[in-house]
């Protein structure tokens, strides 16, 4: 397996005004899924900003995630099991994740992305 690609996410409350914000700052708008996702780049950065409530924000690593996109999302669950590292497995209309956690807590998922 390698990963491919990567980038922070936030989730946010309000994708319309974060999505301006990251803008007045320079970055730019890379690609954008309806109000489910968007991605922003700086630099050298990706910035993912997913919509979620705040009820969400409270668990584990609060409103930032990890995310790697990988060539083969067999060997990314292969290796999770192996490694003995619990994770939930999810599908919905941008790809497949799986959501698993670092041992501080912090949220980080594969991505295998339709796009």
């Amino acid at each position: 397996m390698n990963i491919t690609n990567s980038n922070i996410t936030i989730n946010v409350l309000d994708i319309n005004a974060s999505i301006a914000f990251y803008k007045s700052l320079g970055l730019e708008l890379e690609n954008r899924w309806g109000n489910f996702y968007a991605q922003l780049k700086g630099p050298n950065l990706l910035i993912g900003l997913h919509p979620a409530e705040e009820s969400k924000l409270i668990k584990n690593s609060g409103n930032v995630s990890i995310g790697f996109t990988t060539d083969n999302f067999d060997d990314a669950k292969a290796l999770l099991t192996t490694l003995s590292i619990k994770f939930d497995e999810r599908k919905e209309e941008g790809g497949e994740f799986l959501h698993f956690n670092d041992p501080d807590g912090a949220s980080l998922y594969f991505i295998k992305p339709k796009w």
